[in-house]
């Protein structure tokens, strides 16, 4: 106490044992405030204001730093910051302050020199504790203030309690401290300081709608550009992170759902201030977020195509297993990720899209070989829809269903390109086929045509593509395919005529000629096939082509009939011959060996398709049966008597039962003329006239193309002339052939009687008749006179 008092210390300020205050009502920190400004009252102040005794204060400090900024309350005259400029450490550094993006650059060039003086600064101060706290030795341990005040043996008084802290206001960030949490990728915080920075540049301009920053020459003051930059550098970051969530698994910590979560926060946010903002400033991040989503669908696109192999098939098959694979990113990862309000899977789905009619819309303006042109329309038409958009939720999308890739005019013209190089390339193929074929038609060499199954493959390659692409192209591929076909099969009609017209093809092998001729034949089965399939296909204007292509090939086939039937019928001619003579009807020598004849190139003719084999089977049983008869009718026989009319008739029966069987055996379907050669032999067997008339009116029933002159030459065959029972009989093939259903003439494959020709009826005439008539012109001619007797002569005296 004297110790105080000599330094001019009163006893009442100094307080006794015991009685020192557990409470106080005054704040300490105002305490030690007033304590400072008496000293400084009392002991004066350095020329910068600040107290001769108490010079390691904070707030000293901080006058004396040039890292002081503005005012703030207590502080001194004289200080820096009062109308003077402050350093560009105060400016960047000063709590309190938002730091502007002008000091950026000089901040960075500093760092360097800042750290090296505070490592240099942190040593010095580690050295000198160290040497301090070895001459003091350990630190005593300390009373507590409980132990110091309150005596021995009474209880401790309760501890104050707590006074709650007033809550701290949260400092603004500086724009480098948002910069730096863009760059750590909180998008979310960044963009609601961003937002706050916004409102306080609006505040200072004098109110108005925020929105995108103008020129400075405009009037843009130094925080707009601040702002400005801050969301150049913010959509920087969110487009960066939209690339690198579609890269795949691999991603790096930034690029995690959290970020994507921050990135889906932050468009929510900023549509929430476009609505404040209005239509004219908004900044419509989610729109500009749609376009980032395009671009870097279009990015992988294009990265996944140009390395695929197979030519632009298997790029379009690349494409679409990087459109699963991303679009199953997307579904699993991202989209749970955004907000649900965004529609992200329906985004992402649109910017693929897009991004896909861009790659095949520049695919289709090239100049595409058919194939690939075919693979273009199919991939768009048919994986597309099924392999892609078939496996993903269209219901995700806000806006209905997606537009096309391609649209119409651009899918018509790659069909007509389509068309028409088929067009081309199918008729020089074909022409090229014949060709190829042709040439080994008149060789000796042992060969086998495949030029039916070349020209079905030709066209079957587009005919069975084009329906899987649409069925309006299938058509329109059917239609000209089959133009095709008609064009080749009238070239192929003709090059076979002039085959079988050539004098030189008739010297090869009878066995070659016939194998040339069946293999040409089958060529009509599959091409005809062929052409009705491409008819029902096609549109109702390709019945003239379906009717075109079929009458050439009737005519083909019409014509190589013939000339097998005429070769079988040469040989067959020595047989019938002999038929219908006195001889035949004692022995069956030559039935026989007609019998055996088609019996053995049946085999042959066997080997031509079932279609072409049944019309040429049925014109030998038609031919065969119309050279057996021919001979009849030629009136080789005379049945006078009722026992020959008899032995002929039995002969017929017995001879048309054996040819039955032959043409059942060869599979004939031809069962209509089983019972001509029978009907004949009653006609001439019977005896009655009613029986005749009967037979003769069954006889033109089943055959309309009988005439009168047929049945006459039946009648004079049996020896019936020039009765009244031959009028009778005769009426009724008169009548029959008056009738107007008789009257149409059978078609061809019905056509029996027509083929055999009837010599001229005898002319009988009476004798004196035949002299009167014979000797009538001579009667007209004048009579020879008599020679007139000569005169007689005198006698000479």
């Amino acid at each position: 106490m004297p110790i105080l008092k000599s330094l001019g210390v009163a006893d009442s300020k100094v307080p006794r044992a015991g009685t020192l205050p557990l409470r106080s009502s005054r704040n300490p920190f105002e305490e030690v405030s007033g304590l400072e400004e008496e000293e400084a009252g009392e002991l004066g102040a350095l020329p910068n204001g600040t107290s001769c005794r108490r010079r390691a204060t904070l707030e000293k400090l901080a006058g004396l730093s040039p890292f002081r900024l503005g005012k703030t309350p207590g502080r001194r005259a004289g200080s820096p910051g009062d109308g003077q400029p402050r350093s560009f450490l105060g400016r960047v550094l000063s709590p309190g302050i938002r730091r502007s993006s002008a000091d950026f650059g000089l901040l960075a060039r500093l760092q360097g020199i800042r750290a090296q003086g505070d490592e240099e600064a942190a040593g010095e101060a580690a050295r000198r504790l160290a040497f301090l706290r070895l001459g003091r030795g350990p630190k005593p341990r300390r009373a507590s203030l409980a132990e110091r005040v309150v005596p021995a043996g009474e209880a401790a008084p309760e501890p104050p309690p707590k006074v709650p802290e007033p809550p701290k206001v949260k400092e603004p960030l500086s724009v480098l401290e948002i910069l730096s949490l863009i760059q750590q990728r909180e998008l979310a915080r960044a963009d609601e300081h961003i937002l706050e920075l916004e409102a306080e540049e609006l505040s200072s301009s004098g109110g108005g709608a925020p929105g995108p920053p103008k020129a400075e020459g405009a009037g843009g003051g130094r925080r707009a550009r601040d702002v400005a930059l801050l969301y150049e550098a913010l959509q920087r970051e969110m487009w960066a992170l939209v690339r690198e969530t579609l890269a795949g698994p691999g991603l790096g910590a930034g690029a995690g759902p959290g970020a994507v979560a921050q990135l889906g926060q932050v468009l929510v946010q900023e549509e929430a201030a476009d609505g404040r903002r209005g239509p004219e400033a908004a900044r419509k991040l989610r729109a500009r977020w749609a376009e980032a989503v395009a671009r870097a669908a279009r990015e992988r696109l294009e990265a996944a195509a140009p390395g695929a192999p197979g030519g632009l098939a298997g790029q379009l098959e690349a494409l679409r297993g990087r459109l699963l694979e991303d679009m199953g990113v997307v579904r699993g990862r991202l989209a749970p990720s955004y907000p649900a309000g965004l529609g992200a899977f329906g985004i992402y789905l649109r910017g693929y899209h897009g991004a896909l009619a861009e790659w095949i819309g520049a695919a289709a303006r090239r100049r595409l070989p058919l194939a690939d042109r075919y693979a273009l329309l199919h991939w768009h038409n048919q994986v597309y829809p099924r392999e892609v958009l078939g496996l993903v939720d269209m219901v995700a999308l806000e806006n209905g269903e997606l537009g096309p890739l391609l649209s119409p005019g651009t899918l018509r013209g790659l069909e007509d390109e389509c068309v028409t190089d088929v067009k081309a390339q199918t008729r020089a193929a074909l022409l090229r086929v014949l060709q190829e074929d042709g040439e080994h038609w008149g060789s000796t060499e042992d060969w086998s045509s495949n030029l039916a199954q070349d020209v079905c493959e030709l066209l079957e390659e587009h005919t069975e593509r084009a329906p899987r692409i649409s069925q309006e192209f299938g058509e329109r591929m059917a239609h000209c395919c089959l133009g095709g076909l008609a064009e080749f099969l009238q070239s192929f009609q003709q090059r076979v005529e002039r085959f079988h017209d050539n004098p030189g093809v008739r010297e090869l092998p009878p066995d070659t000629y016939i194998s040339r001729t069946i293999s040409l034949v089958n060529c009509g089965p599959p091409l005809r096939a062929l052409a009705e399939r491409l008819a029902r296909v096609g549109p109702p204007e390709s019945e003239p082509a379906r009717e075109a292509a079929a009458s050439a090939l009737d005519r083909v086939i019409r014509l190589c009939h013939r000339v097998l039937t005429d070769l079988l019928f040469q040989e067959l001619q020595p047989h019938f011959s002999k038929l219908m003579r006195r001889k035949w009807l004692s022995s069956s020598e030559a039935l026989d060996g007609i019998v055996g004849t088609l019996g053995a190139k049946a085999l042959a003719l066997r080997r031509m398709q079932d279609e072409p084999y049944q019309a040429l089977v049925a014109e030998l049983h038609r031919r065969a049966l119309v050279e057996y008869v021919r001979p009849l009718f030629r009136g080789r026989l005379r049945c006078g008597s009722a026992r020959t009319r008899s032995r002929v008739a039995g002969r017929l029966r017995e001879d048309a039962a054996q040819l039955e069987r032959l043409f059942r055996r060869l599979e004939s379907q031809a069962s209509w003329l089983d019972a001509v050669v029978p009907r004949l032999a009653e006609v001439l067997r019977l005896e009655d006239t009613p029986s005749i008339q009967m037979e003769v009116g069954v006889l033109v029933r089943d055959y309309p193309d009988i005439r009168q002159k047929h049945v006459a030459t039946l009648l004079d065959i049996r020896g019936l002339r020039h009765t009244a029972a031959r009028q009778e009989i005769l009426a009724v093939t008169r009548d029959l052939e008056l009738c107007e259903v008789a009257a149409l003439s059978p078609p061809r494959d019905r056509a029996f009687f027509a083929d055999i020709p009837v010599p001229r009826p005898p002319i009988c005439l009476s004798l004196p008749l035949f002299l009167g008539r014979l000797l009538s012109p001579l009667a007209c001619l004048p009579w020879p006179r008599p020679p007139s007797p000569s005169p007689l002569r005198r006698p000479q005296a």
